[in-house]
C-alpha cells in the first residue's frame, strides 16, 4: 500500500485492488490546492467543507462518483472493510462543533485509523474498537481538534506502529480560517521525535511495519 498526502486531513491510500481518499477538502476554503484524484472509496469524518468536499474526487473505473462512507456504521467495498465510530468534534460532547466519525480501515492486511477532527481523548469503548491499529492519522494542530499534548496521549492509548500527524499549520493555509493552528513541530516535540524530515509518500506492508512506534510526516 502507498499513502499519499493530499493536504490538511486528506490522504490517498492506494492498494492493489482499491484506492481510498479520506476527508477531501474545498481548496477555496482551505487555501491549498487539491490535486486531481481518482478513488474507489471516500470517507467523510464530518460535514465541514475542509473535510467533506467529495466532488473533488472522480471514480477510478467510471469517472463518476466513488462510494462514500459518512457516519458511524460498518461498510465494505472492493475488499476494503471500514468501521465508522462515533466521536465528537470538541471536548464537550459535541456542544460546540458537533459530532465526528473515526474510521478504522482494513486494507491489504493493514489496519489504519483516521481520527478526523477528534476533539477529545478516546473513551475505553472507542479504544477497544480501534485496538490493533497499524497506521494512525491524528490531528495535532489544536483549536478545532485535540492539541499536540492530547494527541500524544491519544497515540499512547492506541499504540500504533506508525503515526501520521495531520490538520496542523503549514504554508498556504487560509489565514482567515486556520491562522491559529499549531505547527507539526509541537507534536514532534511532545513525541520526542524532533527533526523528522517530511516525505512525499509512504509505502507500507504488513511485513515492513516497525517494531517500535514511528512518526512519519507526509507533505
Amino acid at each position: 500500500m502507498e499513502i499519499f498526502p493530499l493536504g490538511h486531513a486528506a490522504f490517498k491510500l492506494r492498494g492493489k485492488l482499491a484506492t481510498l481518499v479520506t476527508d477531501p477538502f474545498d481548496p477555496q476554503m482551505v487555501g491549498l490546492k487539491f490535486p486531481k484524484t481518482l478513488a474507489d472509496i471516500i470517507t467523510i469524518s464530518h460535514h465541514h467543507h475542509d473535510h467533506d468536499f467529495s466532488q473533488m474526487i472522480s471514480a477510478s473505473d467510471s469517472g463518476g462518483q466513488p462510494v462514500t462512507f459518512s457516519g458511524p456504521g460498518e461498510y465494505e467495498a472492493k475488499g476494503v472493510e471500514v468501521v465508522g465510530v462515533e466521536a465528537f468534534h470538541d471536548g464537550k460532547n459535541g456542544a460546540e462543533r458537533g459530532k465526528n466519525t473515526i474510521y478504522k480501515i482494513e486494507m491489504e492486511g493493514i489496519s489504519l485509523v483516521h481520527l478526523g477532527d477528534l476533539g477529545h481523548k478516546l473513551t475505553e469503548g472507542q479504544t477497544e474498537i480501534l485496538s490493533g491499529v497499524d497506521v494512525l492519522f491524528i490531528p495535532v494542530g489544536g483549536i478545532y481538534t485535540i492539541d499536540a499534548q492530547t494527541a500524544a496521549e491519544v497515540a499512547t492509548q492506541l499504540e500504533p506502529s506508525i503515526i501520521i500527524p495531520m490538520h496542523y499549520q503549514r504554508a498556504g493555509l487560509n489565514p482567515q480560517a486556520f491562522a491559529e493552528l499549531a505547527p507539526v513541530s509541537n507534536f514532534l516535540k511532545e513525541m520526542g521525535k524532533e527533526g523528522i524530515v517530511p516525505q512525499p509518500k509512504l509505502k507500507v506492508t504488513k511485513d515492513t511495519l516497525p517494531q517500535e512506534t514511528q512518526v512519519v510526516v507526509l507533505e
